[in-house]
């Protein structure tokens, strides 16, 4: 069944390749239109956005990782996005559940979600300093006078 669903997707958008199972997206560039077409497309329907998740590979290299489910014909997917320019579109006007996720992978990672109705901080305080889930990030000795490094 996934396999079916995956191969109609893939014949669909040509730009999207099959990576175990997960659609891999390079660039950004038709992954609006997917992401409606998941979601408003009858047989597909995907109407449940579960998670997104940012992942810091290396270097400058980021992915944002969604998890999303169909509860009327009970399949899932995943989605990789690679965002080299630390950016990815919002999905917050198809999901209005993207709105936290996005605002998550935004404070954890430090990857901006064009578009986003209201992206900033929602786990650190506004002046926090770095994306504490990258690679790079450096921990602050301390933060308003109390020792962060323990």
């Amino acid at each position: 069944m996934l396999q079916e669903l995956l191969s109609n997707i893939l014949s669909k958008f040509p730009d999207i390749q099959e990576d175990k199972g997960s659609l891999r997206l390079n660039d950004s560039g038709s992954f609006l239109e997917l992401m409606n077409f998941l979601h408003t497309t009858e047989g597909y329907y995907f109407d449940h956005l579960a998670s997104i998740s940012g992942v810091h590979i290396a270097d400058e290299k980021l992915e944002v990782v969604y998890h999303i489910n169909s509860l009327v014909y009970n399949h899932s997917l995943e989605i990789i996005l690679s965002c080299g320019g630390q950016s990815a579109p919002s999905l917050t006007g198809i999901w209005k559940g993207a709105d936290w996720h996005e605002r998550e992978t935004f404070d954890l990672f430090g990857i901006r979600f064009d578009n986003h109705p209201d992206l900033r901080r929602i786990l650190l305080p506004a002046n926090w300093e770095g994306h504490p889930m990258r690679k790079d990030y450096q921990e602050q000795e301390t933060f308003h006078g109390i020792k962060v490094k323990y």
